[in-house]
C-alpha cells in the first residue's frame, strides 16, 4: 500500500494538516460570502471583494475597492493608531487575519486611551468581522454590542456613518448564525443609512447584500427587483472604467443567484467599457490588466455555468500574463479543473501553477489556492503523493496564520487523501481532527463534509454502527446549513451531485441494510430532505414552504403510496398503506440498469406507433416496482397509487407501466407527490368552479403555432366559466391581474413551455416573453397561498421536459411546488392535435359533472383516448401526470 509523503518534514502529529478545496469552498456558507462584503465595507473598502467571494472564494482585489475607497476614519485619529489600522486592513485584504486582529487590538487600545469613542467603535466593527473570519462569533457579537453602545451618545453625521458601518457587521453575523430576516432588517437600516449620507457605492454595497438575504428567504421577486435597482443605477453612470467594475460586480451576483443569462449580458458590457480603458474620475485603473482579467474570469464562469467547457476554456486562457499573480493562478487552476487527468497539457499546467504557488506569500487565498490544486491532483491515484505534499505546505501556512477554517479544509482533505489509498487509520484520526477543528470555529459547511468522510472510512473499516452515527451527523448538518447550500455560487450547481447528494444515498443504503420500522421511517426522511435540497439548489434558493401536511396523515382507505429509491447496486422501494406500518422490498439492478431502462421507455413512448421494445421496458418496471406488492394491493381494494419518484424515474409517466396484459392507468388512478407534505389538501369543490383560461395559437418568439389551442380553450369554456387571455391579451401582466382579482380555483395554460434541470430554461410562454420558473411561482402567488383562495389546480397543456435532459422532471417538481397550487397537472412531453384538446375537454367534463377526485378524472381522461381506435398509443394519453393532492 502507497505511503504519503508529506513535504518539508513536516510531522502532521496527530493530523495537525489541514486542506481545503475548491468545490468546497464553493458549498461555503453564505454568510461567508456577506461578511467578505460586510469585512470590505467596514474596513474602508467596497463590494468588489464580496461580489468575488461569490464566484471566487480565493479573492482577488480589483482596482474596484481602491477607486471606491472612502475616508478610513470619519475622526482625526492619532498617526500610530491609523497606521494600524492601514495595517490590520492590508493584513484583512490578504487572509492573514490574526495579524490583523492584533494590529486593530492596538488600535483599539490607543483610542480608549485617548477616549476616542467613535474611532473605538469603528475599529470595533473590524475586529468583529475578523473574529467572524476567525470562527469566534462570541467575541464578534462582545464587539458589535460595545461598538453600538459607545455610539449611543453620538448623532452626528460622522456616527451615522460609522453605526452603518457597525450595522453592516452586525447584519453579517446575524446571517452567518441564521438569523436571516433579522440580517435583512439590519441591511435594510443600513441602506437607509447610506442613503441619507449620500454614500452611493456603499449604498450600493449595501443593497447587494440584501439581495443575498431576500434570496435565503425565497423572496424571489425582491431579489431580482434588488438587483434591478443596481443595474438601473450603474447603467444611469456615464461609460468608464469604474462603471466596468460596477457592472461586474453586478454580473457576478447574477450569476450566483442563477440569472445566467442576464449575467453574460452585463459581463459583456463591462468588459467593453473597460477595454476603452475609460478613467475612474481622473484617476486610471491602478492596475488595468487585472480588472480585465477578473472580467474574464467571470465570463469563464458564467460559460462554465452554462457547460460550455470549451469557451470557459478560451476565457480563462485569455487571462493577462501580467494581472495579479494571485488573478492569474485561480485562471490556471480553473482551467486544471476542466481539463482531462492524464493529458500533457495537464501535467505542463500543473508545473506552472505550482511555480506560481511558490511565488504567493502566505494567505487564505495562496492557502485555498493549494488545496485547490490538491482537489485536482486526488483525482489521480498517480498523483496523491503530489497532493500530499501540497497540502502540508497549506498546513503550514495555515499554522503560521492561525487561519483555523483553512486548517479544517487542510487538514481534512488530506485525510482523504489517505482515504484514497486505503490507509483507514491514518485517514481516521486526521479526519476526526479536522471534523473537531471545524466544529470549534462554528463552520458546519466545513464539518459536515468531515462527518461524512468519517462515515466512509468507519463504513469501510466495517464498523456499520458506528458509520450510521457519522452519516447521521453529516445528516442532519446538512440539514441545519441546507439553506446555505442554494445560492452562493453557480459552482454548488457543478458539484451538488458529488458534493451533496452522496450524503444522503449513502446514509439510505447503510440504513436499509437492517430494515426496521424506524431505519424506514429515517431513510424515507432523509431521502424527503434530498428532494428539498435538489430543489434548493435548483432555485439557487430555500424554497417556499406553506401549511402543509404528511402524505401518510391523509384519511383516505384506498390509496398507498409507493417511494422508490435508486441506489447504486439496488432499487429500493418503500410502501405505506392505510393503517398499517411501513413495508419494504428491495430488487438487484444496477442505477445503470434502471436508468437504461427508463431512457429506453421514454423514447418508446414518444414513437408514433407501438413496439414490443416499448412494451417490454415498460414491464420491467412493473415488474421491479409493483409485482412484489400487486397482491396485496388488490386484497386492500387500492384504487389510487401515489408515487414519490426519484431520480430518473421521474422523467417517464407511471401510467404506462405494463403488467404483460394493460397498463397501470387501466387499473389505479396515478399520483405524483413532489414530497412527503401537500399543500393543505383537499377535493376539488365543484360549486362555483371557475377557470382562468390563457394560451397562445400563434407562432412566438420563435416557437411555432399551436393550432389546437384555440379549441382546447373553446372546449373548458364548454364546460367550466372561465375568463379567457388568448394570443395578445396572454402577457405575464394580464396573467398577474387576473390572478389577482378573482379567486380562481383552476388557473390553465395552454402554451409552450419547458421544464429543464436548469432554473433558466424552465419557463412557460406568454405574448410578451418566457416567464421564468421563479416570476412564475411570484405571479400565481399573487394571492396568499395559505388562505381559502389558493389555486386548487394548475394545468400546464403543452409544456414538455427538456429533450436531453435527464434531470429535466425536476424543473417540473420545481413548478408544482412554487406555484403554491394543491395540484398541478402538466405533460412530459407536448403533442399539438387533437388528442390534447379532447382529453382537456374530458378532464372538465370529469372535474365539473362527476363526483371523482382529481387522480380518477386524470385517469378516466387517459382512458378516454386509451379506448379510442385513433389514440390508443401511449404518446397520446400517457404525457398527462397529476403532482400534488390526488383528492
Amino acid at each position: 500500500m502507497a505511503v504519503l509523503l508529506l513535504a518539508g518534514g513536516v510531522e502532521l502529529t496527530g493530523g495537525r494538516a489541514e486542506a481545503k478545496d475548491n468545490v468546497c469552498l464553493r458549498l461555503s456558507c453564505r454568510s461567508n460570502v456577506i461578511s467578505a462584503y460586510d469585512q470590505s465595507v467596514s474596513t474602508g473598502e467596497t463590494s468588489e471583494e464580496a461580489v468575488q467571494a461569490l464566484i471566487e472564494p480565493d479573492g482577488v482585489y480589483s482596482s474596484w475597492h481602491r477607486q471606491f475607497q472612502p475616508v478610513l476614519t470619519t475622526v482625526a485619529p492619532a498617526t500610530d493608531a491609523a497606521q494600524l489600522i492601514k495595517q490590520g486592513r492590508s493584513h484583512y485584504q490578504a487572509g492573514q487575519f490574526a495579524p490583523a486582529i492584533a494590529a486593530w487590538q492596538q488600535a483599539a487600545t490607543a483610542y480608549k486611551e485617548q477616549g476616542d469613542a467613535l474611532n473605538q467603535a469603528l475599529v470595533g466593527s473590524y475586529l468583529a468581522l475578523a473574529y467572524q473570519q476567525s470562527g469566534n462569533l462570541d467575541e464578534a457579537w462582545r464587539l458589535i454590542n460595545t461598538s453600538l453602545t459607545l455610539l449611543s451618545s453620538f448623532n452626528t453625521s460622522q456616527s451615522t456613518r460609522i453605526r452603518a458601518q457597525v450595522f453592516n457587521a452586525q447584519g453579517s453575523l446575524q446571517f452567518a448564525q441564521g438569523q436571516t430576516e433579522a440580517a435583512l432588517k439590519t441591511w435594510q437600516q443600513t441602506t437607509a443609512l447610506y442613503q441619507q449620507l449620500g454614500d452611493q457605492p456603499r449604498w450600493l454595497g449595501s443593497l447587494i447584500n440584501q439581495v443575498q438575504a431576500q434570496q435565503a428567504l425565497g423572496l424571489f421577486l425582491r431579489a431580482r427587483q434588488t438587483l434591478d435597482q443596481v443595474e438601473q443605477w450603474l447603467q444611469q453612470q456615464p461609460d468608464s472604467a469604474l462603471k466596468a467594475l460596477g457592472l461586474r460586480s453586478l454580473g457576478n451576483v447574477l450569476l450566483a443567484v442563477g440569472d445566467v443569462t442576464t449575467a453574460e449580458q452585463v459581463l459583456e458590457q463591462s468588459l467593453m467599457l473597460l477595454e476603452r480603458k475609460a478613467p475612474i474620475g481622473n484617476v486610471q485603473s491602478l492596475n488595468p490588466s487585472d480588472d480585465r482579467s477578473a472580467i474574464l474570469l467571470s465570463l469563464g464562469n458564467v460559460a462554465r455555468a452554462q457547460n460550455d467547457v470549451p469557451t470557459a476554456l478560451k476565457w480563462y486562457q485569455a487571462v493577462d500574463t501580467n494581472a495579479l499573480p494571485l488573478t492569474r493562478t485561480q485562471a490556471l487552476l480553473n482551467q486544471l479543473s476542466l481539463l482531462p487527468q492524464a493529458s500533457a497539457d495537464t501535467q505542463a499546467l500543473i508545473l506552472v501553477i505550482q511555480a506560481q504557488l511558490e511565488a504567493l506569500p502566505p494567505s487564505r487565498a495562496s492557502i485555498y489556492a493549494r488545496i485547490n490544486l490538491a482537489q485536482s491532483l486526488l483525482r489521480s491515484l498517480d498523483s496523491i503523493n503530489a497532493a500530499a505534499q501540497t497540502l502540508a505546505v497549506a498546513v503550514q501556512h495555515a499554522d503560521g496564520l492561525a487561519d483555523q477554517r483553512a486548517k479544517a479544509y487542510a487538514l481534512g482533505y488530506l485525510a482523504h487523501a489517505y482515504e484514497r489509498t486505503h490507509q483507514w487509520a491514518e485517514a481516521q484520526t486526521l479526519t476526526k481532527q479536522a471534523l473537531l477543528l471545524a466544529q470549534s470555529v462554528n463552520t458546519p459547511e466545513i464539518a459536515y463534509q468531515w462527518q461524512w468522510q468519517l462515515g466512509r472510512i468507519l463504513n469501510a473499516r466495517g464498523q456499520r454502527m458506528e458509520a450510521i452515527r457519522a452519516y447521521e451527523a453529516a445528516y442532519q448538518t446538512l440539514r441545519s446549513v441546507r439553506g446555505d447550500l442554494t445560492a452562493t455560487s453557480p459552482d454548488v450547481q457543478f458539484s451538488f451531485r458529488e458534493r451533496v447528494e452522496p450524503v444522503y444515498r449513502e446514509f439510505v443504503a447503510l440504513l436499509l441494510q437492517s430494515p426496521s420500522n424506524a431505519n424506514l421511517k429515517q431513510a424515507r426522511e432523509v431521502i424527503e430532505s434530498l428532494r428539498l435540497a435538489e430543489l434548493d439548489n435548483f432555485f439557487r434558493t430555500a424554497c417556499l414552504e406553506g401549511q402543509s401536511v404528511a402524505i401518510d396523515t391523509i384519511n383516505q382507505t384506498d390509496a398507498a403510496i409507493v417511494y422508490p429509491i435508486i441506489l447504486a447496486n439496488r432499487l429500493e422501494v418503500i410502501l405505506s398503506l392505510p393503517n398499517q406500518p411501513l413495508r419494504h422490498y428491495a430488487v438487484a439492478v444496477t442505477q445503470q440498469t434502471v436508468e437504461t431502462t427508463i431512457e429506453q421507455l421514454r423514447q418508446n413512448l414518444e414513437k408514433p406507433l407501438t413496439t414490443p421494445e416499448g412494451k417490454q421496458s415498460g414491464q420491467h418496471i412493473y415488474n421491479w416496482l409493483m409485482q412484489p406488492i400487486a397482491a396485496e394491493l388488490d386484497q386492500r381494494s387500492i384504487k389510487t397509487l401515489v408515487f414519490v419518484l426519484d431520480g430518473a424515474l421521474r422523467n417517464v409517466p407511471m401510467a404506462a407501466m405494463y403488467d404483460g396484459r394493460q397498463y397501470l392507468i387501466e387499473r389505479y388512478g396515478i399520483a405524483i407527490a413532489p414530497s412527503l407534505q401537500l399543500l393543505n389538501p383537499r377535493s376539488l369543490q365543484q360549486q362555483g368552479l371557475q377557470t382562468l383560461a390563457a394560451g397562445l395559437s400563434e407562432a412566438r418568439h420563435g416557437f411555432g403555432a399551436l393550432s389546437n389551442v384555440g379549441s382546447e380553450l373553446n372546449e373548458i369554456q364548454a364546460e367550466v366559466p372561465s375568463r379567457v387571455l388568448l394570443n395578445q391579451t396572454f402577457t405575464s401582466a394580464a396573467l398577474q391581474d387576473q390572478i389577482k382579482q378573482l379567486p380562481f380555483p383552476i388557473v390553465h395554460l395552454a402554451t409552450h413551455g419547458q421544464f429543464s434541470s436548469d432554473a433558466n430554461e424552465t419557463f412557460v410562454l406568454a405574448w410578451d416573453k418566457p416567464i421564468k420558473v421563479t416570476e412564475l411561482a411570484s405571479l400565481l402567488r399573487s394571492r396568499d397561498d395559505l388562505s381559502e383562495n389558493a389555486i386548487e389546480l394548475l394545468v400546464l397543456s403543452a409544456c414538455e421536459t427538456a429533450t436531453g435532459d435527464k434531470r429535466a422532471a425536476l424543473g417540473l417538481a420545481g413548478v408544482a411546488v412554487q406555484a403554491g397550487a394543491r395540484s398541478t397537472i402538466a405533460s412530459l412531453w407536448s403533442l399539438d392535435d387533437e388528442s390534447g384538446a379532447r382529453f382537456m375537454s374530458q378532464l372538465y367534463r370529469q372535474l365539473v359533472n362527476a363526483k371523482v377526485s382529481k387522480a380518477e378524472a386524470v385517469r378516466q381522461s387517459q382512458l378516454a383516448l386509451l379506448r379510442d381506435p385513433n389514440f390508443r398509443h401511449p404518446r397520446y394519453w400517457a404525457p398527462y401526470v397529476l403532482l400534488g393532492n390526488w383528492l
